[in-house]
């Protein structure tokens, strides 16, 4: 399929001294590096690209030059071609650019860096209280935030004490992008201070530095993202910060429409509050969300599926078409507010009879096999109004006991489907990622602009 015509930064505006990982201006330089993603540590040569993205290979050679320059793309040696000299073959180079990703609900916080691959990096772990208020809780994610970025990039930063909200945190290194994942030629210039970036162009005046460019990217809006060199602490490969938490919530404004037994969340610009703290572009998205776009990127097969996220409370990711489906007032997922027994048990929205109010009775009283029912019902539901390829499971309750839930919902999805003469049945199966899956989907909220694959709108 054809790519539309090189746009001027497509060309290759060049690139200062040191990593600049950000994402490019123009389509067709997204849709080489989402190539280059995809093709991992095997590569991809420039005319493989060329016949993939449907480009030129002069054009593929402007903007591979110009992804060079800014010390996303290297060199992975030669393969064997027809008829001709092998073929230089190129990758990403995964520790180019990073991002936090932030899974926080009531009690917990789970975060983790993420390396342009989508490898995990490292990981972060803290409880957290709801109840200590607003700017407590704020204050302890940039901490959080601050700690686990200087600790796994090298910016730096250190854990002073336990957190002021929250219980003890314990980071974790994974095996992820080595130093020599950055090419020699992307280093900082000799004498550059560590975690210094070229200067990038100023937040309007009054909005806080990332504001406006989480709007942005939020919106699926492409932008220019500075490393988040202007913050001590920080080092040049940090391109910003994905925050996921259960909804309902404005994602383009980052605002936090209800948390349901915290009236002091009602309202609160949460994206505007870390961005100003932080320095960095925050991006904020409903936790189911959040997954659904990290496992969509992932490759994990299915054009259309539903992530059902069963924690604290339940919700539901929509990825229709290969696309993350958000509705047209962005409101999409609130699976769990679905009424199925009128005149049924109060739900803490204010309704009776929701899903999520007889999964979570059911889950108090033990009987988890009542649990899986009541969420098979659900996710049979989600089958028979959407079509949907694949069911994919995750949440501490999940978590707790998974063959339970992944026996139950599969039973009731397959009685669904029978019942309607499909001929084929729907897959039902764990999100891969585990607990940690919506905090990796919070970081492709930051990462994915880059290869142009942002969430739908």
């Amino acid at each position: 399929m054809g790519r539309g015509p090189d746009t001027a930064s497509d060309r290759g505006d060049g690139g200062g001294a040191g990593v600049r990982a950000r994402p490019p201006r123009g389509r067709n330089a997204a849709v080489v590096l989402d190539l280059l993603r995809v093709a991992g540590d095997e590569g991809v040569s420039r005319l493989e690209l060329a016949e993939r993205a449907g480009l030129t290979p002069q054009g593929v050679s402007k903007i591979v030059a110009r992804l060079r320059a800014e010390g996303l793309v290297t060199d992975a040696g030669r393969r064997a071609s027809t008829g001709g000299k092998p073929a230089t073959v190129l990758r990403l180079v995964p520790g180019a650019g990073a991002a936090v990703g932030v899974h926080l609900e009531r009690d917990a916080l789970v975060a983790v860096v993420v390396d342009l691959a989508g490898r995990v990096v490292a990981e972060r772990r803290t409880a957290v209280d709801f109840a200590a208020g607003v700017e407590a809780v704020v204050e302890l994610v940039a901490r959080e935030v601050r700690v686990l970025a200087g600790g796994a990039l090298g910016g730096g930063a250190r854990a002073e004490g336990a957190p002021a909200a929250g219980g003890l945190a314990v980071t974790t290194p994974v095996a992820g992008a080595a130093a020599e994942d950055v090419p020699a030629e992307a280093a900082p210039a000799p004498g550059t201070p560590a975690g210094t970036a070229p200067a990038e162009a100023a937040p309007a005046a009054g909005a806080p530095m990332g504001a406006a460019q989480g709007a942005a990217v939020a919106a699926g809006r492409e932008v220019h993202v500075s490393g988040g060199g202007q913050v001590e602490g920080f080092p040049v490969a940090v391109l910003g910060v994905g925050v996921a938490l259960p909804g309902p919530l404005d994602h383009v404004r980052g605002v936090l429409h209800r948390v349901t037994g915290y009236p002091a969340w009602d309202g609160y610009p949460l994206r505007d509050a870390l961005a100003a703290r932080l320095g960095l572009l925050v991006v904020v998205d409903k936790d189911t969300n959040a997954a659904a776009l990290g496992l969509a990127l992932s490759g994990g097969g299915a054009e259309s599926f539903a992530y059902l996220h069963l924690g604290t409370g339940l919700g539901a990711g929509l990825v229709l078409g290969g696309g993350l489906h958000r509705g047209a007032r962005t409101g999409a997922g609130e699976f769990g507010h679905q009424v199925v027994l009128l005149d049924g048990p109060a739900c803490e929205c204010g309704d009776r009879g929701c899903l999520e109010a007889l999964c979570l009775a059911a889950v108090a009283r033990g009987d988890l096999d009542e649990a899986a029912r009541v969420l098979g019902t659900g996710a049979g539901n989600l089958v028979s109004l959407l079509d949907i390829d694949r069911v994919l499971l995750g949440g501490r309750t999940v978590a707790a006991a998974e063959d339970v839930f992944v026996r139950g919902v599969r039973a009731a999805v397959a009685a669904r489907t029978r019942r309607e003469g499909a001929r084929t049945q729907v897959g039902v199966a764990l999100a891969p990622g585990g607990e940690r899956s919506v905090a990796e989907g919070a970081a492709q909220l930051v990462l994915a602009p880059l290869f142009g694959r942002a969430g739908g709108a």
